[in-house]
């Protein structure tokens, strides 16, 4: 298991530096001269040439990728071109709005959706499992943005229950808290719950006509510990793989879904910086989400032997 944990933990760093270079190397494929952005396109030439100098513009570009690493080895990912604070701090002081709609969408998906497959598997083609895999469909075919709007149409512009734009943490308050994030929750969760409930019913379908299963019935073993004994430990392997990819759409359309509902995170932090050509919070915010999938998935390729220990092997 240490050697397996091992190798895992080696294969993360190309990785790393693979997202760093493509990062980088993306940021200068996009139109538009960040120093022009921050002195305005009627500046003096002579300032524009000295913004770009401070910002390393002028530099080649092995030159400023080279200096970019080893300031970000050292924790220095510049300072926003927005507004001049460290982008570090910036996306620290960001990140807890975005940690809480993603936390709250994977649990909440992880503790309908798991029951809900299993449900759905046990009374395969019955009315109950094709009533949830229409549901099913339908939430998999709406976008998350457009989930957003109707839930915004519904609950608060015609009844009123909760709000549709700000942000309030729950540290500070929780009650108001959650009224604030249910909604961008809710418009994440659904299309991942969805697919979490299809792969979890797929997946307990095949085990359930394994030989083992058929077993512990003859046994006389009940129902329900045959599902929760026996079926969900083996069903649960896929799933758990599908967690760790989900992790990077919820990132993504925490993006979309912070815009919608105007919330202070890390996803509307990043739209900011690509409108303004900000390349410091841009190459740190793709970084810091593309570090977070990787680091979800180490920790799913560790897991992984808990649930099919033929991995190990």
């Amino acid at each position: 298991m240490l050697t397996y944990t091992f190798k895992r933990l080696l294969m993360t760093v190309p990785t790393l530096v693979i997202v760093a270079m493509l990062v980088f190397a993306l940021m200068r494929l996009v139109p538009g001269d960040p120093a022009a952005v921050m002195v305005g396109d009627l500046a003096d030439p002579h300032v524009l040439e000295e913004v770009r100098r401070n910002l390393a513009l002028d530099e080649p570009l092995l030159v400023q990728f080279g200096t970019w690493l080893g300031n970000l080895a050292k924790g220095d990912l510049g300072h926003s071109i927005m507004t001049g604070e460290p982008v570090l701090e910036a996306m620290l002081r960001r990140f807890g709005v975005t940690a809480q709609v993603v936390l709250f969408s994977i649990v909440l998906a992880v503790l309908v959706a798991i029951p809900a497959g299993l449900l759905a598997a046990w009374r395969q083609n019955t009315r109950l499992d094709l009533a949830m895999m229409f549901a099913v469909i339908l939430c998999v075919s709406v976008p998350s943005f457009w989930m957003g709007i109707l839930l915004i149409l519904l609950f608060g512009v015609q009844l009123g229950w909760l709000p549709t734009i700000g942000y309030v943490s729950i540290t500070e308050d929780f009650a108001a808290g959650i009224r604030y994030l249910a909604l961008p929750v809710l418009a994440l969760l659904l299309g991942e719950m969805a697919s979490l409930t299809r792969m979890m019913r797929s997946s307990t379908l095949e085990v359930l006509r394994l030989e083992y299963i058929t077993h512990a019935r003859a046994k006389g073993l009940p129902e329900h510990l045959v599902l929760l004994r026996h079926a969900l430990p083996n069903a649960f392997a896929p799933v758990l793989t599908l967690l760790g990819l989900m992790l990077g759409s919820l990132l993504g359309g925490a993006v979309v879904i912070e815009t919608v509902f105007t919330l202070p995170g890390l996803g509307r932090f990043l739209v900011d910086g690509i409108y303004a050509r900000d390349y410091p919070v841009v190459q740190g915010t793709l970084l810091l989400v593309a570090g977070l999938y990787v680091l979800a998935n180490l920790v799913v390729d560790v897991l992984y032997p808990l649930f099919d220990p033929r991995v190990r092997l």
